[in-house]
């Protein structure tokens, strides 16, 4: 597509991690041209001080927020709880919105109350955003004008479970969920300073973790859904270890055929299950930087139990990748465009 062809996209909140990804992903899409990155902090910045892998890729500079000029398409990576509080601006200046925060991933404000302990303050908005996971809401997404961000621990459970719980075979689920220090994001803090961070396996939240209520709104309430988020010492990646009890036994044979027919048409699922070398189940190492979802599971013979195991990269799959994912389904795009990096090994 010649450049003059190409649709117009700024990044509101660009000085972060998930913005930076942003940038990264949407420089090398072949239908967007990035019009304007803002950060109030930077502002005047060029964005490589801040985002040092993209020295000598882009002559960009962050603009101050109030400054915003319209464009085609807006991606929001801001803190949550600012793009609900100004929505009504960001939505008069893009014809296109997707908000990569947790404001709008929830349909029932009486649900940020419960997990967020906050009254939403855009309620009415709330409909009109598409939840921002394609393989669960593709049709949803197609031609539609809002989307909203992904929570990478829910995206992991949710991808991991879907075919046990859309099948009614889930019982029960205990999903154990292990993430890195990037999940906290890039604004420092007493917990993320190296001398406290390295090293850990920290439980984070045991228990009343926010994104399950992402996972029950995307899979329903048929099942009881146990979930527990720990830190552990790295700086990309969540991998979700899925306890699933079942209604009944299956099989390992039902259970390839039940995910295989769930997944073999999704571009970035993965069924990784091996029975040699080192790279027998899931890593979200070999992850870092892609929009893959690798997926694999064992089942235990003595008890039924089907283990699930589900990896990403949580600044991709399980925040900007699903985004600009989503920009694609939106748009009638190809759904791979500008997301085909496979990641890195060894790293």
């Amino acid at each position: 597509m010649a450049s003059g062809d190409r649709l117009k996209v700024s990044i509101v909140g660009g000085s972060g991690y998930v913005g930076g990804e942003l940038l990264r992903l949407l420089l090398f899409h072949p239908y967007v041209e990035v019009k304007q990155i803002t950060s109030a902090s930077q502002a005047g910045r060029y964005v490589h001080t801040v985002h040092p892998n993209l020295r000598s890729v882009t002559a960009l500079q962050f603009t101050h927020p109030d400054v915003l000029a319209e464009a085609d398409i807006l991606f929001l990576a801001l803190p949550h709880g600012q793009a609900a509080r100004s929505i009504e601006r960001y939505t008069a200046l893009a014809r296109y919105v997707i908000d990569c925060s947790a404001d709008f991933r929830l349909r029932d404000p009486a649900a940020y109350v419960r997990w967020y302990e906050l009254e939403h303050p855009a309620p009415a908005w709330l409909e009109r955003f598409v939840y921002g996971l394609p393989e669960r809401y593709r049709a949803a997404l197609s031609g539609a004008h809002y989307a909203s961000g992904v929570g990478c621990n829910a995206t992991a459970a949710i991808l991991g479970l879907a075919p046990l719980a859309d099948a009614g075979l889930l019982r029960e689920a205990v999903v154990d969920v292990k993430v890195g220090s990037s999940e906290a994001g890039a604004q420092p803090s007493a917990s993320s300073h190296h001398p406290e961070r390295s090293g850990v396996v920290r439980p984070f939240k045991p228990t009343g973790h926010r994104h399950q209520a992402e996972v029950i709104q995307a899979l329903g309430d048929t099942f009881q859904l146990h979930f527990s988020v720990t830190s552990v010492d790295l700086v990309r990646g969540v991998l979700a270890t899925c306890h699933c009890l079942l209604n009944r036994a299956l099989s390992d044979k039902e259970v390839w055929q039940l995910y295989r027919a769930a997944y073999q048409r999704e571009p970035f699922i993965r069924l990784v299950r091996s029975n040699v070398g080192i790279h027998r189940f899931p890593e979200p190492k070999v992850l870092a930087g892609s929009n893959f979802c690798d997926i694999g599971f064992e089942v235990d013979a003595d008890t039924g139990r089907v283990v699930v195991m589900a990896a990403l990269d949580n600044l991709m799959k399980g925040a900007a990748g699903s985004a600009v994912q989503s920009m694609n389904v939106m748009l009638g795009w190809e759904e791979t465009a500008g997301l085909t990096f496979p990641g890195l090994h060894p790293i």
